[in-house]
């Protein structure tokens, strides 16, 4: 079924979530495998940001991630700067509720907004960014079929070193050869 897996259902992202996501955005610890700027933010903030670039964006689609047996919210996934026209678009994903780290949710989102991306989308290309020091998500986005495609050396200072930022990226036709040899 499209936005559901055995454990975890995505359902659009919606202005209720606002504090929630507030409360994630706030998390160094969250924040700190996948927000380049590592800041905190003010509620307004964080409420101008979901309305616009999440909300009000023609080019982005936000889903929050759902563990399903105890309905929590544990992360969002999305697509951003989606180009309709080239058939491209970025992927973004955070686990919010740390107690799920590691335990594979992160897998079964991802496989579920690459599947509504490139089967109902239409999808030809989706890329993310990664940072060099996250081996798991590096791990992960190889598994899925995602191949690295460059990097921005040094371009992240974390915990007083520099860091390369991945860019990796999938096609739609990669993607669906993954799928049918793990079947």
């Amino acid at each position: 079924m499209l936005f559901e897996s055995s454990r975890v259902r995505l359902r659009k992202m919606t202005k209720e979530d606002t504090e929630l996501y507030h409360k994630w955005r706030n998390d160094i610890e969250v924040m700190h495998s996948t927000n380049p700027s590592l800041d905190v933010y003010p509620m307004d903030a964080t409420k101008d940001f979901v309305d616009h670039v999440i909300l009000g964006s023609q080019t982005a689609k936000s889903y929050i991630m759902v563990e399903k047996g105890n309905e929590t919210p544990i992360g969002i996934v999305s697509l951003v700067n989606i180009d309709y026209k080239n058939r491209n678009a970025e992927f973004i994903i955070d686990i919010g509720e740390k107690e799920y780290w590691g335990k594979g949710y992160g897998s079964e989102g991802v496989k579920l907004l690459l599947d509504f991306a490139f089967y109902e989308m239409n999808l030809h290309r989706v890329s993310l960014r990664v940072f060099s020091f996250n081996d798991k998500a590096i791990r992960l986005y190889t598994n899925i079929g995602f191949q690295e495609e460059g990097n921005s050396r040094q371009s992240l200072f974390r915990n007083g070193e520099w860091h390369d930022i991945i860019h990796m990226g999938v096609l739609q036709n990669e993607y669906f050869e993954k799928q049918v040899k793990s079947i």
